[in-house]
């Protein structure tokens, strides 16, 4: 059996079936608390829930909703409510891109993106942070990317919504301090994920043959961070140095550096 002291406290993970998600929701099993995860995935989530239950000893609730789905947010927020579920910790990691040249990008997938990568969280996070800070305490992981630091031709609203994700969280963070509601955000490089092969990025110089982090050492480090009320955390050296050198780099080289590791070979 886990540790007791975090089992009255829950926590609240988006894109929970697979990758990162799936990742961040075992550590806070592990360390005993109780879950709420929600995906589009419905299939995959009793199955989750049902392991965590009986490995960890925890309760487990599974919300299944499409968050490029307007109403979403607030469907859950409301179905919490109603069941006088308390969310102690947020994690906004739902999200997804897609590649190829804007001019010939499909706009409803873009618009989808919009409301999943941008507007959920917004949604979501404006919905719980008023109660954690009417309870004095609170924590919220949103899960961002080192596409955050630049502009991406070739995924030019994916890497925009993730400069959102960032700024959003840094102002918010500045906003809560003294609230004990912290504020932390996650940008990992290539991470081993589905990703790679939904966006069509799997063939790019950025991704093929190339090493890249696995899902659950970019979970441990945002669970970390996040438990230790760090703002920003860039997983990974190599990461951390590619994300500085694009702060001070000016600005057309680095769209023509990561345009050419968004290339397909």
């Amino acid at each position: 059996m886990n540790p007791t002291k975090n089992i009255q406290q829950t926590v609240l993970v988006t894109g929970a079936a697979s990758g990162i998600g799936y990742e961040l929701a075992y550590f806070f099993a592990h360390d005993g608390y109780n879950l709420i995860l929600v995906d589009k995935n419905g299939a995959e989530l009793p199955r989750i829930a049902d392991d965590f239950q009986l490995k960890f000893g925890i309760k487990v609730k599974t919300i299944v909703k499409d968050l490029s789905i307007s109403t979403s947010p607030t469907e859950i927020f409301t179905e919490l409510q109603q069941e006088s579920i308390r969310v102690d910790i947020l994690v906004n990691n739902a999200g997804f891109g897609n590649h190829g040249l804007f001019a010939n990008t499909d706009l409803t997938t873009e618009l989808k993106m919009l409301q999943v990568n941008i507007v959920a969280i917004t949604h979501l996070t404006k919905l719980f942070v008023r109660e954690m800070v009417k309870n004095g305490y609170g924590k919220i992981l949103n899960v961002a990317s080192t596409a955050a630091f630049q502009p991406g031709p070739l995924m030019a609203v994916y890497f925009a919504s993730k400069a959102y994700i960032l700024s959003f969280s840094e102002a918010i963070a500045n906003e809560l301090e003294g609230t004990g509601v912290s504020v932390t955000v996650l940008c990992p490089g290539p991470t081993e994920s589905p990703f790679h092969q939904t966006t069509g990025m799997a063939d790019t110089s950025l991704v093929k043959g190339k090493k890249m982090m696995t899902a659950k050492t970019v979970a441990e480090a945002g669970y970390h961070s996040l438990m230790r009320n760090k703002t920003v955390i860039v997983p990974g050296l190599k990461n951390k140095i590619l994300a500085e050198f694009a702060r001070v780099a000016p600005r057309k080289l680095v769209a023509k550096i990561v345009r050419s590791m968004q290339e397909v070979r």
